[in-house]
């Protein structure tokens, strides 16, 4: 078995391996059609199941013929130009030659004897992007695994900051629509039911600055501390990005810190032309961002970037074996020093590398290309009377539903455009997101692939509207 092992003796055996597998995905990509198959679970499980692992196939092609069976046939492919559902971007070549170098070198970023030159270039990437977000000299930052991770970082840095022994007595302020993991922070650093106290939006879906600034003198009066005001910029369902300067503004006034999860929107941070939709952002205390949504990279990679890398010190822990104290004094940098997490990947390779083989200008112009597709989409449905769009998007999402010209029961509509995006992602001719809003179910494009042409989009809302007048047929059939 210690053949299979990756080390000098059997490096031949390994570039041999690895081609064939680059080679398999390869074909695939290029023969790809449809952004999915359309198979069920029921058909697909069963496949696995079957699988005795408990009995090796011993041999690398028949290893990946099993797995065309059971992944790489079925599986949803993001570069498609049709798929359109959630947050996940097409990514790019020197990203993926970054994956593959980080996963056989196998860098763990928590230790400098683990990582050695990994943790220099993660660091001056952080540089980089504070230096984007504008965070000023004493900036610092991690890589995470996600939004998530990010902003729950964000949010402990904040508990932390805010001086209280009395943690029932912490609120923390975010839009009805800023992302689930804001609610989730809390309930993670134990803080109370009623600790996340929503903001109503607009008619845009931002934060109204007017009700924030309302609940957080209420705040003040009831004796409570307002721990953080989360402002995003770019939510999850609309793209919509926060007012951050009046927002910066108000926790200014209040003393309460700032973090913008710009999870979506740090796209803008390289963009060409758009960059001044997150004026403000260089305000803020803290930041989230995910270059696996908006700088196409491979999943995973992300960062939380802070104003003051004193804040820090509120994720330090010194262990021993690991990162004694007197390695601070020995000027020996360990990442652990700064993160939620030990062992950790080397993700910032992958930045790194298209960075130095596309430049930020390369990134920012295809963040562009998917923002003016959005617009572009966004004229289409406000002049086709088959369809309802909800707001002029800030990003590259836009949220509707087809609206039939003979119904005018909302239940019926909100079952026909239901009804739609299944049978869509059952055909496998495109791939489409669904939320609510007001009550109402909805569709909703995340376009995040320059390849997506206007094209696509009209394609794709025909057959949405097909799948729909065909299941109010029918449910009139049924009725009659």
């Amino acid at each position: 078995m210690r053949s299979h092992l990756l080390n000098d003796t059997t490096a031949e055996q390994y570039r041999r391996s690895v081609t064939e597998g680059v080679e398999r995905v390869a074909a695939k990509l290029a023969a790809t059609r449809r952004p999915f198959t359309g198979v069920t679970v029921d058909a697909l499980a069963p496949r696995i199941e079957r699988i005795d692992l408990d009995r090796p196939l011993h041999d690398t092609t028949a290893v990946l013929d099993e797995l065309e069976e059971v992944y790489l046939r079925d599986a949803i492919y993001f570069h498609h130009p049709r798929y359109l559902a959630h947050l996940n971007c097409p990514v790019v070549i020197p990203a993926v030659l970054g994956e593959a170098v980080l996963s056989a070198v196998n860098s763990s970023l928590d230790t400098w004897d683990q990582s050695a030159g990994g943790t220099l270039i993660e660091r001056r990437l952080i540089d980089w992007t504070a230096a984007r977000i504008g965070l000023g000299e004493n900036a610092d930052g991690v890589f995470t695994s996600g939004g998530t991770q990010s902003n729950l970082q964000a949010l402990l840095l904040a508990r932390e900051e805010a001086k209280t022994d009395t943690l029932a007595k912490l609120r923390v302020f975010a839009s009805e629509v800023s992302h689930f993991s804001v609610k989730k922070s809390a309930k993670l650093l134990g803080l109370g039911q009623d600790a996340v106290v929503p903001i109503p939006v607009d008619h845009d879906k931002r934060m109204q600055t007017v009700a924030l600034a309302r609940e957080l003198e209420r705040c003040r009066k009831d004796g409570l501390v307002p721990m953080a005001v989360v402002a995003t910029a770019g939510t999850t369902d609309f793209g919509s990005i926060d007012p951050l300067p009046e927002i910066a503004e108000l926790c200014a006034q209040y003393g309460t810190w700032l973090h913008v999860d710009a999870a979506y929107g740090c796209g803008l941070l390289a963009s060409l032309k758009y960059r001044d939709r997150i004026d403000g952002i260089e305000r803020a205390d803290s930041v989230t961002v995910d270059y696996h949504k908006s700088f196409f990279q491979p999943v995973s990679s992300s960062a939380v970037l802070v104003r003051d890398a004193s804040t820090l010190r509120h994720a330090t822990y010194h262990a021993e074996y690991l990162n004694p104290r007197r390695m601070v004094t020995e000027r020996i940098p360990n990442q652990v020093d700064k993160s939620l997490q030990t062992t950790r990947r080397f993700d910032a390779l992958k930045l790194w590398m298209t960075l130095r083989v596309m430049g930020a200008d390369g990134i920012g112009e295809l963040f562009d290309q998917v923002c003016d597709l959005a617009s572009d989409g966004w004229r289409m449905l406000a002049a086709d009377p088959r369809f309802d769009v909800v707001v002029e998007p800030s990003l590259s999402t836009l949220v509707f539903r087809h609206i039939p010209a003979a119904v005018t029961d909302p239940a019926e509509i909100d079952r026909a455009n239901l009804y739609a995006r299944k049978a869509l992602f059952a055909s496998g001719d495109a791939v489409v997101a669904g939320t609510k809003v007001g009550g109402r179910h909805y569709l909703k494009f995340t376009l995040l692939n320059p390849e997506t042409t206007t094209a696509d989009i009209a394609a794709v809302l025909d057959l949405i509207a097909g799948h729909a007048e065909q299941y109010l047929g029918e449910s009139l059939d049924r009725a009659s």
